[in-house]
């Protein structure tokens, strides 16, 4: 379940891998606004509101299913991965040097 205000990453798409808080939900098209995500140009006329006109950057909805709801746990868990490849890579050449210097 997506509400407003949690932390979301798009898992598909043009937009893969960026992250970004719900802004709002639109239930009946099943469809959320993500803050920085999908921004699309929007040409707008000069009317008593606005003025000038012009073209402004405005968040577009994505489809519920192409996000993923992020909290602190799978935060940490990434970040454990991420240390423990890092581990593995350095004991990886580690031995290498090692094996090299025997030599």
């Amino acid at each position: 379940m997506i509400k407003v205000g949690d932390n979301v990453r798009v898992i598909t798409g043009s937009n893969k891998g960026k992250e970004g808080k719900v802004l709002k939900v639109l239930r009946a098209d099943n469809k959320v606004i993500v803050d920085g995500v999908n921004v699309v140009k929007k040409h707008v006329k000069p009317n008593r509101t606005n003025e000038t006109g012009g073209i402004l950057e405005v968040e577009a909805p994505i489809h519920i299913s192409n996000v993923k709801v992020l909290d602190k746990a799978e935060k940490k868990k990434e970040t454990k991965k991420v240390k423990e490849v890092k581990e593995v890579k350095e004991k990886k050449a580690s031995k290498k040097k090692e094996e090299k210097e025997s030599k």
